[in-house]
């Protein structure tokens, strides 16, 4: 078990699950996220950070990997079966790399998107979201407004009200994508950090 996850409060099921050690890096295929108390580093890459049953009929998908861990540990109560559940990271900038494979590895799954309460985490949320559904987007902030473009329709949101709900009920998209969101700090990760 690893002492600083420990003192985080995360449980030793949960990082037997993602098999975590001593040292605390996650591989991205050409780059790597490492986490100790001192720091946080996570990459800009087209590759992803993936975890958990190959067949699971739920994906989590995170910026990181980190982040992932936190957002079970925090919500272990509502996911009764770990091994139903695959989690996925894509680093500190999205690709439209990134959501090609999502969308072709898991169709048809039931996905949560799991990023923090800032506008650029609810506009990450929202490009993700808009291209596993091959809803062609294009967004531009301005003057503290979202606009978000599809073809010749524009919806205009207050960036601090901006939310993957209100972009998907402007739009009328559906099914539905659900979101993880934490309620006393920016991100799950932050909320777990008052623990050290």
């Amino acid at each position: 078990m690893n002492e600083v996850l420990n003192r985080l409060g995360i449980s030793p099921e949960i990082q037997a699950f993602f098999g975590l050690s001593t040292k605390l890096i996650f591989y991205y295929g050409d780059d790597v996220e490492e986490f100790s108390e001192a720091f946080h580093r996570v990459p800009t890459t087209r590759n992803l950070w993936v975890a958990g049953a190959e067949l699971a009929n739920h994906i989590v998908i995170t910026y990181s990997a980190m982040e992932a861990i936190a957002f079970i540990s925090t919500n272990r109560h509502r996911y009764q079966k770990l091994e139903q559940l695959a989690f996925v990271a894509i680093g500190n900038k999205l690709q439209a790399e990134q959501i090609d494979w999502i969308r072709n590895t898991y169709p048809g799954r039931k996905l949560t998107l799991v990023f923090g309460r800032q506008v650029i985490d609810q506009i990450t949320a929202i490009k993700l979201a808009a291209g596993i559904k091959n809803f062609a987007i294009r967004v531009y902030f301005e003057n503290n407004k979202v606009i978000i473009r599809h073809h010749a329709e524009q919806r205009v949101f207050d960036a601090d009200r901006l939310s993957l709900h209100e972009f998907q009920e402007a739009f009328g998209l559906r099914p539905r994508l659900n979101t993880g969101k934490p309620i006393k700090a920016l991100t799950f990760l932050d909320q777990l950090k008052t623990n050290l």
